[in-house]
């Protein structure tokens, strides 16, 4: 069978193609304001990638903020299912997923089928966000890139509110005024935040093969904080762990069509 999955996220629209529980193809763009046009796009380009036509799809499994506008989904999954069901994918002994995003993180405890049992959320604060990061970039003049391993040059633990963005930004800057090394911001940062997540993480429950979805899985000093933070030597990543949730609507759309 043939299956796409479509997370329609609040910065990025991702699609994957799989065929008999294979990826095949994926693609990625922007959402923006139009996010009906965000779906097509991504749909044609991972079509591309696969090398198959739109009439080959025999399901199709829609997720993420914007999933009303996925128009042609077949299955509409909630965000902590497609997760769930991802992590099951990739690592069938995974027990524990979280996946952080622009705009949110979430996390959710498994059973060996990779159904959802318990989740958290955290909606309501970037600070557990990829934007978060990214703004702290602009404030400290360097590239997202070189945010994640700036802060693997430091060593030290300098408190930043972890529970509001609006507050943990003026620390930033009080920071930056004081002549804090980059270094040493970055890394403060990256603690701030993977102690939201983590905290989402033991809520639910910390099991030893533990699964990051998302972008900010790309990010060197936010993964170091988390395995630091959970005392973990290994957390496992996919690759391209930004198209975990399509991946996840993907596999729904096939076992319930």
């Amino acid at each position: 069978m043939i299956t796409a999955g479509i997370d329609c996220g609040a910065k990025n629209t991702k699609t994957i193609i799989m065929k008999d529980g294979k990826i095949l193809g994926k693609g990625m763009v922007p959402t923006g304001f139009d996010q009906e046009k965000a779906v097509e796009i991504s749909l044609e380009k991972a079509l591309k990638e696969a090398g198959i036509k739109r009439g080959d799809i025999q399901k199709v499994g829609g997720t993420g903020s914007g999933k009303g506008a996925i128009r042609i989904a077949d299955n509409r999954v909630n965000d902590i299912k497609a997760i769930s069901k991802a992590a099951n994918y990739f690592f069938p002994n995974a027990r524990t997923v979280a996946d952080v995003g622009a705009e949110e993180g979430r996390a959710a405890k498994l059973d060996e089928t990779g159904g959802p049992v318990d989740f958290a959320i955290n909606e309501k604060c970037a600070a557990g966000a990829g934007a978060f990061i990214e703004a702290m970039a602009r404030a400290l003049e360097v590239t997202i890139e070189e945010m994640g391993t700036i802060c693997l040059q430091s060593d030290k633990e300098i408190p930043v509110n972890a529970q509001c963005a609006i507050f943990a930004e003026s620390e930033v800057v009080g920071l930056i005024h004081s002549k804090t090394a980059k270094t040493d911001i970055s890394k403060a940062i990256h603690d701030a935040m993977a102690s939201r997540i983590v905290s989402m993480i033991r809520m639910v429950g910390v099991n030893p093969d533990l699964v990051m979805l998302g972008g900010v899985a790309y990010n060197p000093g936010f993964m170091m904080s988390m395995r630091n933070k959970l005392k973990m030597e290994i957390i496992y990543v996919p690759d391209s762990p930004e198209f975990g949730a399509a991946v996840g609507a993907a596999v729904v759309a096939a076992q319930e069509a």
